[in-house]
């Protein structure tokens, strides 16, 4: 008589680990989310208060006022509250994407949906919008265009620059190779065949 092989499947249940990286990957995302809605319910809720720093930048006012640089400049009040407020629409529809991208990060830990892929792409989609806009319209277009670095009243440089790095570094981790189910480490579905044991047969 011979005994047949065991096989034994080992798998992880535990659920995901506190330290692992796609729960580091949501709370980043969560974090950048939160900071940004707070930034334009600000801009809403008190929208005076904002709308003057954009006014200033616009109209290069607190500027060293070089004659060769000035033209750049726009003066007109329904300009300015325009792109006042379609940086409010650009920073609401960041807010809403990351959001909604912290819910399928969400939804990867407890293995429901696609998983991280579409978490990972929906971060990186609001990630870019906030670099775009801190980056390319704050830093680049407000600070070099308008001359905003020449300003001491209203400069937002340095406010950019920390928002535009802290995203930078989110959306560099959130492309690290994840594996696992929010393991900290890889643990694939193994499949374990035991040596077989054969009986000697007797007749």
């Amino acid at each position: 008589m011979t005994a047949t092989p065991t096989t034994s499947k080992k798998r992880d249940d535990r659920g995901p680990a506190l330290g692992a990286p796609t729960v580091a990957a949501a709370v980043l995302t969560g974090v950048v989310a939160l900071y940004i809605a707070l930034v334009a319910f600000g801009n809403i809720t008190d929208f005076d208060n904002n709308q003057q720093f954009v006014r200033h930048v616009l109209a290069m006012d607190t500027t060293f006022k070089d004659d060769d640089v000035m033209w750049r400049a726009i003066e007109s009040r329904a300009l300015q509250d325009t792109a006042y407020v379609a940086i409010i629409a650009w920073e609401t529809l960041a807010a809403l994407v990351l959001i909604a991208a912290t819910a399928l990060w969400g939804r990867a830990l407890r293995g429901r949906g696609d998983g991280h892929g579409r978490a990972r792409r929906l971060s990186t989609v609001g990630l870019l919008m906030l670099m775009l806009l801190f980056g390319g319209g704050f830093i680049g277009i407000g600070g070099e265009w308008f001359a905003m670095w020449q300003s001491e009243d209203w400069n937002g440089l340095d406010a950019a620059t920390r928002v535009f790095t802290l995203c930078g570094i989110v959306l560099l981790f959130i492309h690290l190779p994840f594996t696992g189910r929010g393991s900290a480490d890889p643990v694939p579905d193994a499949v374990h065949d035991s040596a077989p044991h054969s009986a000697p047969n007797h007749q």
